[in-house]
């Protein structure tokens, strides 16, 4: 549905869950009461183990229905728990800032200090923001770039990086951490703490002074020993807030006024899944990084259901303009399915002048139509095409899976029924013409659960910073030479367009013992090692590339150009030194994280013990948030993977033509109410 849809639903639910003072209003088109009586009779049936959440860019109406639906429930003490929030000074946002403007526009502000933020970018259109900042007398910024806001300022102060800095933050829980800063200063920069400094009594205080000066008072007589030990465990102990009782109070409802119906057409914008707000647009690894559903890269575009597309005659990549209030925005369509009728939505954080070296003219800027009152949800745009075209970039160029059964799903009563369900069709041969290998010590091998990928492209970015693998720009992206290696495939299933099942899949190198790379390689620069990994020597590679066109998986990566910058010193800081930064004329893929497996080997024997489980743990399976990669040993039978692949849901993509991949995956379960009338949950 629309996001300015969800208030009706949400107040539907609501008044079927019996909250008082609510009552169920106009549902909105498409959404039949009957799907809202289904989602009241599973909140009710999990007895308080269940919790309604609002997004982040819905009206504060929204948020206080999902409130009140949580009391409702029971909810509140079993799973949602309420907290004081962190010790500052709540805050209007919009209210603030806008305050700011007027004050500065009417003379009253003669100092100012911006610290950390980009608001000449990021203040809402409304506000005539620059025009308000160029009356103050003395403007001063400090931030990690000469960005906008710097640039109209008379003094910029470059600061310290997080990972540069002394500070402190909190838990979700409370929990206070002491923030140990991982490396000193590369340039002579400034940490917050010592840019505020500056307006204090002790002006050239450094910063872990400051911050020890804070919490000197809090952890009372014994604070060294107490300081040292926080620094040691990474938390100061007995921090976290205790939950607090609330309840809901009588009479909300109508204290809070519902959010009114829009009609036509609404724009909703949204932080990029990559660059943010635009505070990361400077970072090349990100700009590259395909985004989750569209698999654009190096840009944003305005996104549209099908429907909506056929309805205003639009095609993909053709630039339109969108008018809000009087502010209009060009730039490109693409066309999502599943993405709700009557809606168009976009990204912020692109359109950037003053970016950075990789930043700058990326994307178009939505900030011009993005007000205070309405940072997130617009009603009544109006949509017009220009007549130009623009080129956009993705890196999955194919949205179905054809009946090829690589992402399997059953749902959770076939699963019960038949636990074997990944298998049935799939037959895999089990004839070679090559002799078997018997692997006597180690044996590596991956599994990724594709029930809990998400396909937030984690495990790519952790890639790249693991292995060096460099950016290569739009332009060679278009020409199919991204360097990643593993990428998310995403595919849409089903008949209906506005309605379809997505599914992630995460596709590294699949270390094949069949491996069809090694047959073909005149130089064998690709071969198996002795605990089953496929090797790359990239001394011996000499560029045929014939082992990517024998891989059908397409996970290997030839490095066309010289896309390494081997000169500038600061990059040289951000690779890591156990892997070879690669020239150009060579194959990578992924190695299954290599260098971490021989470092614990090398730490094993020094120890005269054999690896332990879950002491390798690969790039990818540490930083995804989800935990669906299992890696290890599958001679250990008690060992994690060697669990995964025993169970039935396991199974291998293209199997069909004998490689035995040693990279697997859990075939999905997913749990779709019947009620609701989808079959993919």
């Amino acid at each position: 549905m629309r996001s300015s849809d969800v208030a009706a639903v949400a107040q539907a639910l609501a008044a079927e869950l019996g909250v008082a003072g609510v009552s169920a209003g106009k549902l909105p088109e498409g959404v039949p009461p009957k799907a809202i009586a289904a989602l009241a009779k599973d909140l009710r049936a999990r007895g308080g183990r269940a919790v309604v959440v609002a997004g982040d860019a819905q009206p504060a109406y929204v948020h206080a229905l999902a409130a009140a639906i949580n009391d409702a429930i029971g909810a509140v003490g079993t799973s949602l728990v309420y907290l004081d929030p962190p010790d500052v000074r709540s805050e209007d946002h919009g209210a603030s800032i806008t305050e700011l403007a007027n004050d500065m526009k009417a003379g009253k502000v003669e100092v100012l200090f911006i610290v950390g933020s980009n608001p000449v970018v990021t203040a809402p259109a409304e506000l005539g923001f620059v025009d308000a900042l160029d009356q103050v007398k003395l403007r001063v910024h400090a931030g990690l770039y000469q960005d906008e806001t710097a640039h109209r300022c008379h003094w910029h102060v470059p600061m310290s990086h997080e990972l540069e800095s002394w500070g402190d933050a909190r838990a979700w829980d409370g929990t206070v951490s002491i923030v140990q800063p991982l490396i000193e200063p590369i340039y002579a920069t400034k940490s917050v703490h010592e840019v505020v400094g500056v307006l204090g009594p002790k002006p050239t205080r450094p910063g872990v002074e400051a911050i020890k000066e804070a919490w000197s008072a809090k952890l009372g007589a014994d604070f060294e020993k107490v300081w040292r030990r926080s620094l040691h465990d990474g938390f100061v102990a007995g921090t976290a807030r205790e939950p607090l009782a609330l309840a809901v109070q009588g009479g909300w409802p109508q204290a809070l006024a519902a959010p009114a119906a829009v009609e036509g057409i609404e724009v909703v914008i949204r932080p990029d899944p990559s660059v943010y707000d635009g505070r990361y647009a400077n970072n090349g690894w990100l700009q590259e990084l395909p985004r989750p559903m569209t698999k654009l890269v190096w840009d944003n575009a305005w996104l549209v259901s099908p429907a909506t597309a056929e309805k205003l005659g639009l095609h993909d990549e053709d630039v339109v303009e969108v008018k809000v209030d009087g502010r209009a925005v060009r730039g490109p369509v693409w066309t999502v399915p599943g993405h709700a009728d009557g809606s168009i939505t976009t990204h912020l954080g692109y359109g950037r002048e003053r970016a950075g070296t990789v930043g700058n003219q990326v994307g178009f800027d939505v900030y011009p139509i993005r007000s205070a009152a309405h940072a997130w949800i617009v009603a009544g745009a109006e949509v017009g095409k220009t007549g130009s075209t623009y080129d956009l970039v993705k890196t999955h160029g194919h949205n179905q899976m054809e009946g090829r059964g690589l992402v399997r799903y059953a749902s959770a009563e076939e699963y019960a029924s038949n636990s074997h369900f990944a298998h049935e069709g799939h037959e895999e041969p089990e004839q070679s013409m090559y002799p078997g290998y018997k692997y006597d010590r180690y044996s590596w091998g991956l599994a990724i659960n594709l029930s809990s990928c998400i396909g937030c492209n984690t495990c790519t970015m952790s890639c790249v910073a693991e292995n060096n693998i460099a950016v290569v720009g739009k332009e060679q992206v278009r020409r199919g030479r991204e360097m990643h290696w593993i990428r998310v495939d995403r595919y849409f299933e089903g008949k209906e367009l506005d309605d379809p099942a997505i599914w992630f899949q995460p596709v590294p190198c699949m270390h094949c013992e069949n491996a069809p790379c090694e047959q073909v390689c005149p130089v064998a620069a690709t071969v198996h090692s002795s605990e089953g990994l496929n090797d790359m020597a990239y001394n011996r590679c000499v560029g045929t590339r014939y082992c990517s066109n024998n891989c059908p998986y397409k996970v290997r990566r030839f490095n066309f150009l010289a896309y390494s910058d081997f000169s500038t010193e600061s990059l040289k800081l951000a690779r890591n030194p156990d892997v070879t930064v690669r020239s150009r004329g060579v194959m990578e893929k992924c190695t299954y994280c290599v260098q971490r497996i021989n470092a614990a080997r090398n730490d094993a024997e020094r120890q005269g013990r054999t690896i332990r489980d879950g002491e390798i743990v690969t790039a990818c399976q540490q930083a995804c948030p989800t935990q669906a990669i299992v890696f290890g040993n599958l001679n250990e039978a008690d060992s994690s993977i060697a669990k995964a692949k025993a169970d039935p849901r396991n199974y291998g993509i293209l199997t069909d033509l004998n490689t035995r991949p040693r990279t697997t995956y859990l075939a999905a379960v997913r749990n779709p109410n019947p009620a609701l009338g989808t079959d993919h949950g």
